[in-house]
């Protein structure tokens, strides 16, 4: 599938951050359109209508990626201005690994629900797309120093009580208290990811359970705890590669080249090799991170064990692009 003409002019002419502003305006819209038919079918369209901008950037403009850093508006920094910014009572859930795949059950069921939304578009993780560099964005150690309200008290979200679990939804009505602000990081559905990303398993099973989890009951109880007197801001940490439907790269060479550095990941701190080939089959990108090193776009190899069928870190639009989604209950519009 081409880029649309507009897209592709945009991406030629035009400065790094109006070619960011229009990638992530492109993935949102695509990504997060209500779901009319079967949803295995559009999701897996809709990725493929997105991997020709993963295409475009891997090839001929490769070299955006050097811009990221510095033009892509990313989640951490949002969530941190949005948090200053509120008047009142406020709450962020961030459900680990949420692509821009999952947006629509959320945009479905706050409307179905009665929600207002204020906001919703896509933002961008950190690099590299992993839970780490997120927690650290935020002026946290890690994702568990959230537990038991344990969070330091300098952290970007100054103020919540906090939290980080992996449980049912219904247990984790249970735990959010009265106290104004709150920050919950869940795992889901990050830990399914790598549940699922053996052979035979991967995207398919994984948006049967998103749906599931996110359009029931249960899910939906959580957000109304989350929104007992507060704004609410669901977002993620990093988003997720439906790597298990990358083609597989057929250059022996590159074949090595990969395997010996990533093994079956997708980024590494190892900064030393050279990469011989133009275009760039990985780059080496300067982050607020330090110094990594990307697999470029969407690509796979035979690895030991079977490369995944899910996975991130890397450099595709759907591991780096994530929701970013407002909402209260009407009454507090």
């Amino acid at each position: 599938m081409p880029l649309p003409l507009a897209l592709l002019r945009t991406l030629q002419e035009k400065s790094p951050p109006e070619a960011w502003a229009a990638v992530f305006k492109y993935a949102w819209e695509i990504c997060s359109a209500p779901i009319q038919g079967k949803a295995k079918t559009e999701i897996n369209e809709r990725s493929r209508l997105v991997g020709a901008v993963d295409l475009f950037l891997a090839t001929a403009g490769w070299d955006l990626w050097q811009d990221y850093q510095s033009d892509v508006p990313r989640t951490a920094d949002a969530l941190a201005d949005w948090w200053a910014n509120q008047d009142g009572a406020r709450a962020v859930l961030i459900l680990d690994g949420l692509s821009l795949r999952e947006a629509p059950w959320l945009l479905k069921g706050a409307k179905e629900r009665g929600y207002s939304v204020h906001e919703a578009r896509a933002t961008g993780a950190e690099l590299p797309a992993d839970t780490t560099p997120f927690a650290n964005a935020l002026g946290l150690p890690s994702r568990s120093s959230l537990a038991n309200n344990g969070a330091p008290a300098n952290h970007r979200l100054s103020g919540a009580r906090t939290d980080t679990v992996d449980l049912p939804w219904e247990d984790c009505v249970a735990l959010i208290s009265s106290d104004p602000s709150w920050v919950l990081w869940h795992h889901w559905p990050d830990k399914r990811i790598h549940d699922l990303d053996g052979h035979g398993k991967g995207i398919d099973k994984l948006v049967d359970e998103a749906r599931e989890k996110l359009t029931g009951d249960a899910f939906w109880k959580l957000v109304e705890r989350l929104t007992t007197g507060r704004r609410l801001v669901i977002t993620a940490d990093h988003g997720y590669a439906a790597s298990g439907r990358f083609p597989d790269i057929a250059d022996a060479e590159q074949v090595k080249y990969l395997k010996r550095l990533y093994k079956a990941g997708r980024f590494t701190s190892d900064v030393e090799d050279e990469s011989a080939w133009v275009p760039p089959i990985d780059l080496v990108l300067d982050t607020a991170h330090g110094q990594h090193r990307f697999v470029l776009g969407q690509r796979k190899w035979k690895a030991q064990g079977g490369y995944p069928t899910l996975t991130h870190g890397g450099l595709s639009i759907l591991e780096v692009a994530v929701p970013f989604i407002e909402i209260s209950r009407p009454a507090e519009a």
